[in-house]
């Protein structure tokens, strides 16, 4: 029996993909946005792809923003940026 793969929403490009191909962000209860690898960390989370372009629609769109319901200083996108250069070069 296949195992059905949970499906997300990319905050960029809105669209559904499977959970696997995107990255993770999340809010802690410490009011910290991190990247979480694992995909197992507690926090409100929000998921984006590894592409530079949903990481900027996403920062025009404030989509971000809203599903993890904080602002998002930009020091912290441009951390973003950082991270998803090492994704796309993998």
């Amino acid at each position: 029996m296949n195992k059905k793969m949970p499906m997300r929403q990319c905050v960029g490009c809105r669209e559904m993909k499977s959970k696997r191909d995107l990255i993770r962000v999340i809010r802690t209860s410490e009011e910290e946005i991190l990247i979480d690898t694992t995909g197992r960390k507690n926090g409100r989370g929000a998921y984006i792809c590894p592409k530079r372009e949903c990481l900027e629609q996403a920062i025009k769109s404030k989509g971000l923003e809203r599903s993890l319901k904080i602002a998002i200083p930009k020091e912290i996108y441009k951390d973003f940026e950082k991270e998803l250069d090492h994704f796309e070069n993998r």
